[in-house]
């Protein structure tokens, strides 16, 4: 979820004749919203972490009595975390409920945002795949002049 404190996630949807993805189907996927809820939940945790609420972590599922099942993956353990319904000795624990009213808890988020839509832009014919082997080309013999 996090690339150099950028804190983005990103989900790759698949061309056009790779629709199978969108039909249910056990053997390719399982509780497909799965991956949306989890990269969602990623970000609530975030947040509530830097409100300094107390939370588990996202991944820890296991280590309280949670598996990941194959037909619904772990969406009882995703139920239970988001309604702080999961059971400990200490009490129920999970995301607070006033972290769904508050916005990211630092300002930074929202200043000096740019899209990265081009930062990781991949070649899309023969032209462009020359062009950028040419920059690197370019830029590591830069590089090797500047040592």
């Amino acid at each position: 979820m996090d690339y150099y404190g950028i804190g983005f996630s990103n989900i790759r949807l698949p061309s056009e004749k790779e629709k199978y993805v969108y039909k249910y189907n056990t053997n390719i996927n399982t509780f497909p919203e799965e991956v949306f809820l989890h990269e969602f939940l990623h970000s609530l945790e975030r947040n509530a972490q830097e409100y300094g609420y107390e939370r588990p972590e996202l991944h820890d599922y296991q280590k309280y009595g949670y598996e990941n099942e194959r037909l619904i993956g772990q969406k009882k353990w995703y139920t239970d975390y988001m309604n702080k319904d999961i059971n400990t000795s200490e009490g129920k624990i999970g995301l607070p409920q006033e972290i769904y009213n508050l916005k990211p808890a630092k300002n930074s988020n929202f200043q000096y945002t740019y899209e990265i839509k081009d930062t990781f832009k991949q070649p899309e014919n023969i032209i462009e795949e020359i062009r950028e082997i040419i920059s690197n080309i370019t830029n590591k013999a830069k590089l090797i002049v500047n040592i």
